[in-house]
């Protein structure tokens, strides 16, 4: 399953690749052929019209310097113009009557042929300077030809026409085109493997970077990708390893979370299946030892309540159904109930609880009060479990301007200061030997933090562990 999800990985891949390089190179290429139609045009431009613009020229040029003559006259001047004609080498001149015969050419073989061509016909009809280009009647060579009438008085006597072959122009022309084509494919060639290579320098990466995905989703937590850019692609590359670890070590704390539970679990369902058997097995007849086993069974039962209450808002606030009924409440008044819940049976574990109070009746806040009493047990629990070492808990309350500002200090070992960024997270234990489940820290954060307060957790000068409070104040 995993290799066909690789495989069809890929295939996307490569789609991505046939996107890109088409998506670009169709632009180029369009832009290329956009180039060379532009450039084709500028050449038949400078090759052809300008041909026919010269040829047109001469032929009405040399028509306005005979029409002062009369038919008898011109026939003598034709054959002198064309004795004296120069360029006879390259451009025809030809002189016609005005049935289209030729009368006098440069060229003896077109004499006394009629070529009878568009530029030849429209000449004599509209008496207007006129060109032509196609294949010669005669020959079947292509050619370019411009034909102009001689009126004298009036009346038309003749038509002077300029004729060219276009052989040596098509050749320059298709040259030029053929040289414009090879450089816009090299252009091109050099875009495309550019641009195969800039593709390919994303796309392989990312290949990597998917099958790494795929390992990670496979339950490979940890593993990590090699970095070979410091690009975005070296960013991605960081945040999959960067998510990876955070998964190892997520799916480390759970399991060891869950050890611990399941730990903290069997211990007081073994004293209380323990003492319950001896109880129901009627061996013990001194009461004192009775309700001694009874005590015992009471104190785990609640133990065993407060883990799983714990463990039932640590899930309600992983799934968004943690709430709070807000209502007016006195700060100070409910703080004194949880220290004096919690007075006696500090004084029977060894431990001294000291509350400070403050000259104020009553600090009031906006809370749920249930929610906040369980932080200051949870806190004062915390306390006496990690820091009991040291016989004596000092829990104080004051205001401090807009804030009612709680402290709770125990004097035991302290935490460590390595471990003091990591105390609140869920599932942390650190290095203490005490029994917890890791995460009444962060449920605490929660409750205080939802409340708009803070929760504060450093290590006191002259030792031990100090929680500090703050929580605003009603107006």
């Amino acid at each position: 399953m995993a290799k066909s999800t690789v495989l069809q990985d890929r295939v996307k891949i490569r789609g991505i690749r046939r996107r890109w390089l088409l998506n670009s190179i169709g632009a180029v290429a369009l832009m290329l052929a956009l180039v060379v139609g532009a450039f084709a045009a500028a050449l038949w431009s400078y090759y052809y019209t300008s041909t026919f613009n010269d040829l047109a020229g001469k032929a009405a040029s040399t028509a306005s310097g005979f029409r002062t003559y009369t038919s008898g006259p011109y026939l003598e001047a034709a054959r002198q113009a064309v004795n004296n004609y120069e360029e006879k080498s390259f451009l025809e001149l030809q002189f016609l009557d005005t049935s289209g015969a030729v009368l006098v050419s440069g060229n003896g073989l077109t004499t006394g042929s009629t070529p009878d061509t568009q530029d030849i016909r429209e000449a004599l009809e509209l008496q207007m300077t006129r060109s032509w280009h196609g294949r010669d009647p005669a020959t079947g060579e292509r050619i370019a030809c411009s034909s102009s009438p001689v009126v004298y008085q009036g009346q038309l006597v003749g038509v002077i026409r300029y004729v060219t072959s276009l052989t040596a122009i098509d050749k320059q022309f298709a040259f030029s085109l053929v040289i414009v084509m090879v450089i816009a494919l090299i252009v091109f060639s050099m875009v495309y493997f550019s641009n195969l290579y800039f593709v390919r320098s994303i796309v392989e990466p990312l290949a990597g970077i998917t099958e790494i995905a795929h390992l990670i989703a496979d339950g490979s937590y940890g593993v990590q990708i090699e970095k070979r850019y410091d690009d975005e692609i070296g960013e991605l590359t960081d945040t999959i390893n960067n998510m990876s670890l955070k998964i190892k070590q997520s799916e480390k704390a759970q399991s060891e979370f869950i050890s611990s539970v399941s730990h903290e679990l069997r211990t007081p369902l073994t004293a209380i299946v323990g003492w319950g058997e001896t109880l129901q097995s009627g061996k013990l007849r001194d009461a004192g030892d009775v309700r001694k086993g009874l005590d015992i069974i009471v104190s785990e039962a609640r133990r065993l309540t407060n883990m799983v209450e714990e463990l039932l808002e640590f899930s309600r606030i992983e799934d968004g159904r943690f709430t709070l009924s807000v209502e007016p409440l006195d700060l100070k008044a409910e703080l004194e109930d949880a220290v004096y819940t919690y007075r006696e049976f500090f004084h029977q574990e060894g431990i001294e609880l000291t509350y400070h109070d403050c000259e104020e009746e009553a600090l009031p806040i906006s809370g749920d009060p249930e929610r906040l009493r369980q932080v200051f047990c949870n806190l004062l629990d915390n306390a006496a479990k990690h820091g009991g070492s040291g016989k004596r808990i000092d829990v104080s309350i004051r205001p401090d301007h807009e804030d009612a500002v709680i402290t709770i200090r125990d004097y035991g070992p302290g935490i460590p200061e390595a471990e003091l960024p990591f105390i609140k997270k869920k599932f942390y234990k650190g290095s203490s030997k005490a029994r917890g489940s890791g995460i009444g820290l962060a449920v605490c954060e929660e409750i205080v933090t939802r409340h708009e307060g803070t929760l504060d957790i450093g290590n006191a000068e002259g030792g031990g562990c100090q929680v500090v409070i703050r929580l605003p104040m009603e107006n």
